[in-house]
């Protein structure tokens, strides 16, 4: 049988479609538009996302045996806040997960109802980028458009919702909102309360590898598919690459290096850090997980080689940052572009260069920013090893993790084993597994990842670099420290 997986990014919808042994057939992918109305502000049109997934679907299927297609699934950017009325009709633009207007509504939540009941309520504290105080935004600054509000979905829902029908959301997404009982798996009434929310307004939970429903007979006969195809809940992006991964059970590690950067550690046992510096989430394999996000990685990257020294020729740049130079650079870069999320929870923080010197040269710079993304992903391991847990390995996906250079870079910053994997598709291969799952091509999550995920090759940190990036990681934990006041007074 066939199965598709459907990957809403930030820039761009990419649609996989995978045999159940795994082979991938064909991948396509529709870009859209991000808007961007005020500083700091991020916006989507879900009717975009909508238009671009269907326009995917069909050249996606075009030449194969739309027959043997038995489901689809998702993974999805997470924690954005799609709102509909009565009549399922989009309120306004979807607010995205790198949006930082509700720097308010977070520090309400934080210091007003307190960290500690909200970690008590949800396993997290609030974070700007999360779906709860946008939704106190919209109530604030909106009420017009909050008074209209029949459903809250999140965005890979939006699709669901729109090819099944059925206002459905699954737990690894919903934990990111703020409103959901991490550990008993279920929405809290108490943040529903805070936020003024009644339950009825938002969707049905799942599982990630569970079905919501059938595809709607207009939409599959649109597609050619056939009319019982299965709709399948799908995860948010993280744990959907986790699934793409083969990062699930107790203890597996996966980073990612894509428009955001993460590091998830999946466990069979549900846990919190006393400081809330990582989230705690369900996972897509029915578990756990517990998850570091910074907002720009891989994109600090692009927006260097492409918007400061103008070149897209990410490669050749590369060429220049030489063995000789790796750990004995004396330039720092701070990949706050957005603010950051972990573990600094600092939505005001921003980019920063610092050690710059005459003999400075461009590719020294160019080398900060790939050692600043990777020193801000250790600060996120830093506090997962600080809890206990034993980490010697980590797979690897995302655009950035193309980049041998950076690979390199994140085994030995992190002195950890880093597995490339054979085929690193992200949330869409995610997304196509929970759905063989749901088809029944496999018992479980596990089993699919066992059978469908390989890897190819790792790459071991090397001693002596590894200490010398050790030296330079120290360095790099002072900065931010030491310009964290500067970042309000120059809003």
């Amino acid at each position: 049988m066939l199965y598709i997986g459907v990957d809403l990014g930030t820039s761009a919808v990419k649609l996989l479609l995978m045999e159940g042994s795994g082979e991938i057939k064909k991948i396509v992918s529709r870009e859209y538009d991000l808007s961007f109305p005020h500083p700091g502000w991020s916006e989507q049109k879900p009717e975009d996302w909508f238009t671009q997934t269907m326009d995917g679907l069909k050249e996606l299927l075009d030449g194969a045996d739309k027959s043997q297609v038995a489901g689809i699934s998702f993974g999805g950017q997470m924690h954005g806040l799609v709102i509909l009325d009565k009549d399922d009709n989009v309120i306004r633009p979807a607010i995205l997960w790198n949006d930082g207007r509700t720097t308010e509504e977070t520090d309400y939540l934080n210091n007003v109802i307190g960290k500690d009941k909200l970690s008590e309520y949800t396993a997290n504290i609030a974070f700007a980028g999360f779906t709860a105080p946008k939704i106190l935004w919209v109530k604030d600054k909106e009420p017009e458009n909050f008074a209209r509000i029949a459903k809250i979905m999140l965005p890979k829902d939006y699709i669901a919702y729109k090819l099944s029908g059925v206002h459905c959301t699954d737990v690894s997404d919903a934990s990111g909102m703020l409103l959901l009982d991490v550990k008993n798996r279920k929405w809290s009434k108490e943040m529903l309360d805070i936020c003024s929310v009644k339950e009825e307004q938002l969707p049905k939970l799942f599982e990630s590898y569970e079905t919501v429903g059938d595809i709607l007979p207009a939409i599959a006969d649109e597609l050619g598919l056939p009319h019982n195809v299965k709709i399948v809940a799908g995860a948010g992006d993280n744990a959907a690459a986790a699934v793409g991964t083969g990062t699930v059970g107790d203890g597996a590690c996966n980073i990612s290096l894509g428009t955001s950067g993460t590091v998830f550690i999946s466990s069979s046992k549900f846990g919190v850090d006393d400081n809330n510096a990582l989230h705690s989430f369900d996972h897509a394999d029915g578990s756990y997980h517990l998850m570091g996000c910074m907002l720009s990685a891989a994109s600090c990257n692009k927006w260097w080689e492409e918007d400061i020294i103008g070149t897209e020729d990410f490669v050749t740049e590369q060429k220049a940052i030489t063995e000789d130079k790796l750990g004995r650079n004396h330039v720092y870069f701070l990949p706050y572009l957005m603010g950051e999320r972990s573990p600094h929870n600092d939505p005001l923080a921003r980019g920063t260069f610092i050690g710059m010197t005459m003999d400075t040269l461009r590719a020294d710079m160019t080398q900060a920013v790939l050692e600043g993304v990777a020193f801000a992903l250790r600060d996120s391991l830093e506090v997962a090893r600080s809890l206990g847990i034993d980490l010697k390995r980590t797979k690897i996906c995302g655009g950035g993790a193309k980049s041998p250079l950076w690979k390199k870079m994140i085994a030995n910053i992190c002195n950890i084993k880093v597995d490339v994997i054979e085929s690193e598709q992200g949330p869409g291969m995610g997304g196509a597994m929970l759905a063989a799952v749901a088809c029944g091509e496999y018992a479980s999550v596990q089993a699919a990842a066992d059978a469908i995920v390989k890897v190819v090759d790792t790459v071991e940190p090397d001693p002596e670099l590894v200490a010398l990036y050790e030296e330079r990681y120290q360095q790099f934990k002072l900065v931010y420290p030491t310009v964290k006041e500067l970042f309000p007074k120059i809003q």
